[in-house]
């Protein structure tokens, strides 16, 4: 496994840079993808923000009214995931050539295994260079890309220069390269966990390679093994392609955790309201409701309700998804983290290219 050589690649503002294209007038200006900020009241969150957005501190997953306050001169426009799917189905066709084996984990994201098609990182880094030229050449949108000895190493490396940058981690500079980062660059530490871990006197990847593992089993259960393992630099895990999308959905951590039912409850309105959209646009019916609840300790529970049927109907997912989590919102513990999942999908005759590529995975964001 050492001697692999993965590469990540990671489209730049994806959407706002698909709008961006699609109406040139907006080039140079801060372009919000989200909900409509009807004068910076309304209650949704940002999909995406353009570079230019990013300077005024507009992030994804900010509630919209905040990106209101922080730039109301933007741009903001309503998500269209449709066109989203579908520059995202040409630009995976497009790399597939490059790779032996390509991993999409979302709309805006793959992993390419190039093991086999170069002979060392120099010749790695001149491919990489040569997908985004023709990435933007034929789809007028940027990426960045990351490469490394494994795949951890790689997502982390495409984050380091953005946009269309391209970063090189050599196998022998992997613990330099990760020790300097802070410990919310590790994928799955978001800010709840980022803030446990400063209470421990742990902020960086290296101090986090130095904690004693068992402590860290203790506190965060089985993820606690995992964070040091990415502490490390390790990740075993291999590029394999996947052609089902099993579920889509939502799930946030809330800033503060919450012990009021009703929270909850509107919480999960919410998070149906932001992925209904997409099931809507991508012709996608579903038989299956899923919902998880995280306790202030971690402890975590996951429940899930069949119907006899296909729907789309927002309603029906609403219903269940609090039919299954109020047997968890009457407890002593405060909760942290809701999520909410349409499964077992049937998707319509004229998305069966998004559903071979995986288009859609990429919708299920974690707002942690």
């Amino acid at each position: 496994m050492s001697n692999r050589i993965i590469l990540h690649l990671d489209m730049d503002a994806f959407y706002a840079s698909v709008e961006q294209r699609e109406h040139p007038e907006w080039k140079g200006k801060p372009v919000i993808v989200g909900a409509d900020p009807e004068g910076g009241a309304a209650r949704g969150v940002v999909a995406t923000a353009s570079y230019e957005a990013r300077e005024f501190g507009v992030r994804s997953a900010m509630p919209i009214s905040k990106a209101w306050k922080l730039c109301p001169q933007g741009v903001y426009v309503r998500p269209n995931f449709e066109l989203y799917g579908k520059v995202s189905n040409a630009i995976m066709l497009l790399i597939r050539k490059y790779a032996d084996r390509i991993q999409q984990i979302g709309i805006d994201e793959a992993f390419l295994d190039a093991t086999n098609k170069t002979s060392d990182y120099e010749e790695a880094e001149k491919l990489a260079e040569r997908i985004k030229k023709e990435i933007l050449n034929k789809e007028k949108v940027t990426c960045s890309i990351g490469i490394g000895p494994n795949k951890l190493i790689a997502k982390l490396a495409s984050d380091f220069k953005k946009p269309y940058g391209t970063t090189v981690i050599h196998p022998e500079d992997v613990k330099r390269f990760i020790n300097s980062l802070s410990v919310r660059k590790l994928p799955g530490i978001g800010p709840k966990t980022e803030a446990v871990l400063k209470g421990m006197k742990i902020e960086t990847v290296a101090q986090l390679a130095k904690t004693d593992v068992k402590t860290l089993v203790d506190i965060f259960g089985v993820f606690g093994r995992t964070m040091h393992e990415m502490s490390l630099g390790n990740d075993n895990s291999e590029v394999t392609e996947e052609h089902e999308i099993k579920s889509i959905g939502r799930e946030t951590t809330f800033e503060e955790d919450v012990d009021h039912p009703e929270i909850i409850l509107k919480a999960i309105d919410k998070l149906v309201d932001e992925f209904h959209e997409e099931l809507l646009a991508f012709d996608i019916q579903f038989k299956t409701v899923n919902i998880k609840i995280r306790y202030e300790d971690f402890e975590t529970h996951t429940r899930a309700k069949t119907l006899e049927f296909y729907t789309n109907d927002k309603q029906i997912i609403k219903d269940i998804a609090k039919e299954l989590a109020l047997p968890f919102l009457h407890q002593e513990k405060k909760t942290r983290l809701v999520g909410v999942r349409a499964s077992s999908l049937k998707f319509g005759k004229t998305q069966k290219t998004l559903k071979e590529l995986r288009v859609v995975s990429s919708f299920s964001k974690n707002l942690r």
